[in-house]
C-alpha cells in the first residue's frame, strides 16, 4: 500500500505545473530543521541573472570562460525537491552506505556509514573550533546504482559548455560545514533546501587559508581582515538558484542551514 500511495503521488507531481509550490515543511525546509542556522549571509556581489533574460549564447560568451554568475528560474526541480525531503530520503535510503568525506582540502580519508546513522548522528552542527579533518561531509562519492531513481529526477542546469559531460555529486550537510578553499573544473551548485554561502576567487589570486581550517573558522578569524582589493568575490544561494563557476576557479562554500544540494561538474 505504501508503495502504491507513492507511486500515485509521484505521478502527481508529475503532471503539477511548474508555477506550483508545496506548503508547510515541503517548502521551508523538508523536514531538515532549522533550529541551529547561521544568520550571516553576508553580501553578494556576483552577477544575478533572470532565465529568462539571458540566452544560452550570451551565458558561453559572457560567463562561462570568464567570472561566476547566479542564475534564478533556470531549472525547475520540484518534483526532485519533493524526493529529498527528510522523511523520503531516509524512507528510500536508510539503510543503504554513503561514504563521508573529510573537509579538508589535501585530505582524502573516507568513512563509510549507513545513511540512516548519518542523519541521526553525524549531521550535525560544526562548531568554529573543529578542524577540517575532524569532520565528515557527505558529497559525492554516491553509489550511482542505489540513488539512480533520484538522479534521474534531477534537471540539470541546461547551459552546457562545448565538448563537456555532466556529472552530478548529491550532498548533505549540518549549518556550519563546508569545504575550505579548493578548486578543479567547471560546474554548477543547485540548493535543494536549506541557504549555502559561496565565496570564490580567479585563479590567479590564490587566496591564503589553512587547508585543515573549516570555511567557518576562515570567516570568523580571517574574513573581517582583509582589505578590500583582498575580498572575495561571494554570494548566498537558495532554493530555485544556481551558482556557475568557471574552470580552475577557488571557491570554499558554508551552509548556513542544514543543506541538501547537488553539483554538476563539467569535464
Amino acid at each position: 500500500m505504501d508503495q502504491l500511495l507513492r507511486t500515485l503521488l509521484l505521478l502527481l507531481i508529475a503532471r503539477l505545473p511548474a508555477s506550483f509550490h508545496f506548503s508547510g515543511a515541503v517548502r521551508e525546509d523538508g523536514g531538515w530543521g532549522l533550529d541551529s542556522s547561521l544568520q550571516d549571509e553576508g553580501e553578494c556581489n556576483i552577477e544575478i541573472r533572470d532565465a529568462n533574460s539571458i540566452t544560452h549564447t550570451e551565458f558561453i560568451k559572457e560567463y562561462a570562460y570568464a567570472k561566476p554568475v547566479l542564475l534564478r528560474g533556470l531549472t525547475d526541480n520540484t518534483k526532485f525537491r519533493f524526493l529529498c525531503t527528510k522523511s523520503s530520503l531516509l524512507r528510500e535510503y536508510g539503510d543503504k552506505t554513503v561514504r563521508l568525506s573529510t573537509a579538508n582540502t589535501h585530505s582524502y580519508r573516507k568513512v563509510d556509514v549507513r545513511f540512516e546513522e548519518f542523519v541521526k548522528f553525524l549531521l550535525t552542527p560544526q562548531s568554529e573550533d573543529t578542524l577540517g579533518s575532524d569532520t565528515l561531509y557527505f558529497f559525492g562519492d554516491n553509489n550511482f546504482t542505489e540513488w539512480r531513481s533520484l538522479f534521474e529526477e534531477y534537471k540539470a542546469p541546461p547551459f552546457s559548455l562545448p565538448l563537456m559531460h555532466p556529472a552530478y555529486s548529491f550532498g548533505i550537510a549540518g549549518p556550519g560545514t563546508g569545504v575550505p578553499f579548493h578548486w578543479h573544473g567547471p560546474g554548477y551548485s543547485e540548493v535543494i533546501y536549506g541557504r549555502k554561502r559561496w565565496f570564490l576567487y580567479p585563479p590567479d589570486l590564490a587566496p591564503e587559508f589553512h587547508p585543515n581550517r573549516t570555511t567557518l573558522s576562515w570567516v570568523s578569524q580571517s574574513y573581517l581582515d582583509l582589505e578590500l582589493h583582498q575580498r572575495p568575490l561571494e554570494c548566498t544561494i537558495r532554493p530555485g538558484e544556481v551558482l556557475y563557476f568557471p574552470d580552475r576557479w577557488w571557491h570554499a562554500t558554508l551552509n548556513l542551514d542544514t543543506s541538501v544540494f547537488i553539483s554538476t561538474f563539467l569535464g
